[in-house]
């Protein structure tokens, strides 16, 4: 039966489908050059921070404009063709839908740059825009650009798109109460947005033991790095819900403890010590001089407390415990000169002389 049909081709029919397999070809290597030599041309040309948007939309559209090479090849190819005609409305409606598909997949790459223009918008207008907010308008935008190229598919294939819209509306109570948690943490996600709780990069911390560095959020859920470095995914419902601890947004971190010393401390190495360690409190540049606290506060079992309490400047980790350790030694200093020693947790046990004495002289009369 094949061997028929080869039979049944004229040779006009060979010259045709030979030009159309040339097109193809000439359509496959015309790309490569092109990519190869003027479109990267392009891309070096707009690699300058003044068109940083368009070199990113040049690198989105690098990979469909390959597909879109091979389309156009493949429409003309069809002119030739001796069984495909390009009036055949399916044959059109497909080429239609493979140029919409590959402008949707550019769109959708370059949706994920869409935080450089919203942050370039918002400098021209002096808005601050939230970092949280930047990629729920990204995400955003991917779900309109895929819903457009759906609705417009779908219109290409006469299918009508006012009817499905309404079946949706039919069925959106029973949607509504299948999805309920999902709307819940969509809401949610929602609240952080507006409220600004807190963004990305900010560490925080809510009950009932979740602490760490928030990487992401996203119309689901919001994730969060831990000390452990470990990641924690929590639903926004929940976590618009909770309270939470801010700690990114101290404006100075707190230092307080409190310095026990022994009993046999007099009065005079009690206040020398506590004017040393607050005099050298408000000296240090790196303490917060607003609020600086050192007071003998109470007579404990075994020890006569000095409370200490100041703030560091910085609330960097690493630069706190710096400036903790720096204190501790200086109190070390402080203690030692005034010839004053830490106490320690102790009981004194007196025994009555006149006693213990009687109770030997019964013994020995035994």
């Amino acid at each position: 039966m094949n061997w028929r049909f080869w039979e049944s081709i004229t040779y006009e029919e060979y010259i045709h489908m030979a030009i159309s397999l040339g097109i193809i070809l000439f359509a496959f290597l015309f790309r490569k050059l092109f990519i190869k030599y003027i479109f990267y041309l392009f891309l070096r040309l707009s690699n300058s921070g003044k068109t940083e948007f368009l070199n990113h939309a040049l690198k989105a559209f690098e990979q469909p404009l390959r597909v879109l090479f091979m389309i156009i090849g493949i429409y003309i190819a069809a002119g030739y063709f001796p069984y495909i005609s390009q009036e055949n409305s399916l044959f059109k409606s497909l080429i239609r839908v493979s140029v919409i598909i590959v402008i949707t997949w550019w769109l959708y790459n370059l949706s994920s740059k869409t935080s450089i223009l919203f942050m370039k918008i918002s400098k021209k207008i002096n808005i601050d825009v939230d970092q949280i907010l930047i990629p729920f308008l990204s995400k955003a935008v991917r779900v309109i650009i895929v819903a457009i190229s759906l609705s417009i598919i779908a219109q290409e294939f006469n299918y009508n798109v006012g009817g499905f819209v309404a079946g949706l509306g039919l069925g959106g109570l029973a949607f509504a109460l299948a999805a309920q948690e999902v709307i819940k943490n969509l809401f949610g996600g929602v609240v952080i947005i507006t409220e600004k709780p807190f963004s990305i990069g900010n560490w925080i911390q809510s009950p009932p033991s979740i602490e760490g560095i928030v990487e992401d959020i996203n119309f689901r859920s919001t994730i969060i790095r831990t000390f452990e470095d470990s990641l924690v995914t929590i639903p926004n419902a929940t976590l618009s819900n909770e309270p939470i601890i801010n700690w990114s947004e101290m404006g100075k971190r707190r230092i307080s403890f409190t310095l026990g010393v022994e009993y046999n401390t007099t009065k005079k190495q009690l206040e020398m010590v506590i004017d040393q360690i607050r005099e050298y409190l408000k000296s240090n540049p790196d303490i917060h001089p607003d609020i600086i606290f050192v007071r003998f506060s109470e007579y404990n079992d075994s020890s006569l407390d000095i409370m200490v309490y100041f703030f560091t400047n910085t609330t960097i980790w690493e630069e706190y415990l710096a400036v903790k350790e720096q204190v501790n030694f200086k109190i070390m200093e402080i203690l030692d000169e005034a010839d004053v020693s830490v106490a320690y947790p102790s009981r004194s046990l007196y025994i009555d002389h006149e006693k213990h004495e009687l109770k030997n002289e019964i013994d020995e009369s035994k």
